[in-house]
């Protein structure tokens, strides 16, 4: 099954950093193409890790961290709610009657390990700001750029 909560979740945080207005999590959810409790429980995740703020007095979301200062290994591990990334799980089980079911956990344990370090690291390199540009980028690829800010 494939997870799209740190998709989500930079979707919100561009949404957030470059709206020329505060948007409520029923205008973000619409962008989204999801519902707003979700946005919601999102935000508060991100809030939770200190990369959004509530604004005082109004509705909307404030950006903490400079986008160019916060990896998406940041927003992975605060929606994830985890302190590691962590994509792949070996089955249960395997059968001990078996040479492949005896070794196989071992070997995919490590094999896996490897993979989600080099995500991590990876997740580590990139920031928001590299995301709101490569937006930009492509809007401008596609002539499409009607309400994004430059």
């Amino acid at each position: 099954m494939r997870d799209t909560r740190l998709s989500s979740a930079l979707h919100l945080l561009v949404l957030v950093s470059e709206a020329e207005t505060p948007m409520s999590s029923e205008q973000m959810a619409e962008s989204m193409g999801t519902n707003a409790s979700y946005v919601r429980k999102l935000a508060g995740s991100l809030r939770k890790a200190g990369i959004v703020q509530s604004r005082k007095g109004s509705a909307g979301l404030r950006l903490v961290p400079d986008a160019s200062e916060l990896t998406l290994l940041d927003v992975y591990l605060a929606v994830c709610e985890t302190d590691h990334v962590e994509l792949f799980e070996v089955h249960r089980n395997p059968s001990d009657q078996c040479i492949v079911g005896r070794h196989i956990a071992p070997v995919l344990g490590e094999m896996f390990k490897d993979l989600e370090e080099e995500a991590a690291r990876e997740l580590r390199s990139r920031t928001l700001a590299d995301c709101i540009a490569a937006l930009r980028a492509h809007a401008a690829h596609t002539n499409d750029l009607e309400g994004v800010a430059s």
